[in-house]
């Protein structure tokens, strides 16, 4: 197995992309499950945030991604995603791990019983996020936004998905015949910008998802540029997940799929890097009697109540097992 990537590997590993590297789609078609398993071993993992309870939504993903690890003989890696400093919590943090292992979790490596591959908090991985920070920088794949979410709203006049957000129209994109603002990021600067990757517009992102079978979406229509260093001087999701499943060799993610397009995006940063991208496999979402998807406000029906209403872990699994049949992938 290889060593555990390192701020100074990751900022070698990418010395002859930049942003005209052209795009090579079977680079990003993302190996079914079976063939990925065949050459590599399968190192899964689970990375929940500590912002909140987690809830029956969140088990039944965990649990699935817990079934293939076994189902493959491979490790299953826990990793804490608290890079959120505002809104991670350790009451979260420790119910978390409590509730997991109540639940009849069990992984390989983690925050609580170490592993090759470690820290396994986000919050102590900022020198990896850095380094690839710089290597998209230097690369020309980044450029500096001012715009505020309310500038972005304002700025468009389609409607958009709720959860995702709408899509960036390139107010802050640099038009060559015109600077604008400097690409290179200044600590003492007191404005206040994001940093936002540079999609190719008009292609075509495709990979085989391990449940809901082939998926396409197009740079710039689906999904536009976004960002990776925020405002706030915190890495994004999407930079930090893929930093993360590289340095610590994760060869599928089992999550659910209201990240299905979030997928594309991170396709486009694994190919920024050099990296091979992990196998995916989307769990299809848990929704409430009234069919809106599960966020930990439901405190209903989150793992901490349940156990306090007496549910033994037998009788959630069996929920989740009801749920699950009842929602199943495309294929498998």
């Amino acid at each position: 197995m290889k060593p555990a990537l390192s701020p100074e590997i990751l900022l070698q590993a990418t010395g002859r992309l930049t942003q005209n590297t052209p795009f090579s789609s079977h680079r990003f078609r993302s190996l079914l499950f079976s063939e990925r398993m065949n050459s590599v071993q399968y190192r899964g993992r689970l990375a929940p945030s500590p912002t909140g309870y987690l809830h029956i939504g969140h088990a039944r993903t965990f649990w699935i991604a817990q079934q293939r690890a076994e189902a493959a003989r491979g490790n299953l890696v826990l990793r804490n995603d608290d890079i959120d400093a505002v809104r991670a919590k350790m009451s979260f943090t420790e119910a978390m791990l409590e509730d997991m292992r109540w639940l009849g979790l069990r992984w390989q490596e983690g925050p609580d019983c170490g592993g090759p591959f470690g820290p396994y908090e986000q919050s102590q991985r900022r020198a990896l996020y850095e380094a690839a920070f710089k290597k998209l920088q230097t690369g020309g794949w980044l450029y500096p936004c001012r715009c505020s979410r309310k500038d972005v709203l304002r700025a468009l006049q389609a409607p958009h998905d709720a959860d995702e957000g709408p899509i960036y129209p390139g107010t802050c994109r640099p038009n060559p015949a015109s600077p604008g603002l400097s690409d290179k990021k200044d600590p003492c600067s007191k404005t206040k910008l994001n940093w936002r990757f540079r999609v190719p517009d008009g292609e075509s992102i495709e990979f085989v998802d391990g449940c809901f079978g082939r998926q396409q979406f197009v740079a710039g229509r689906d999904f536009g540029d976004f960002v990776v260093w925020r405002h706030d001087d915190v890495p994004s999701y999407q930079l930090s997940v893929v930093v993360d499943d590289a340095a610590m060799q994760i060869t599928e993610v089992v999550r659910g799929a209201d990240l299905l397009l979030s997928t594309a995006r991170q396709l486009l940063l694994y190919r920024a890097f050099g990296f091979s991208p992990p196998a995916f496999y989307h769990c299809p979402l848990v929704t409430d009697e009234a069919g809106v998807r599960l966020a930990k406000r439901h405190d209903s029906l989150s793992l901490r109540t349940m156990r306090l209403q007496g549910i033994t872990p037998e009788m959630a699994r069996e929920r989740m097992s009801r749920e699950w049949s009842s929602a199943q992938c495309g294929i498998k």
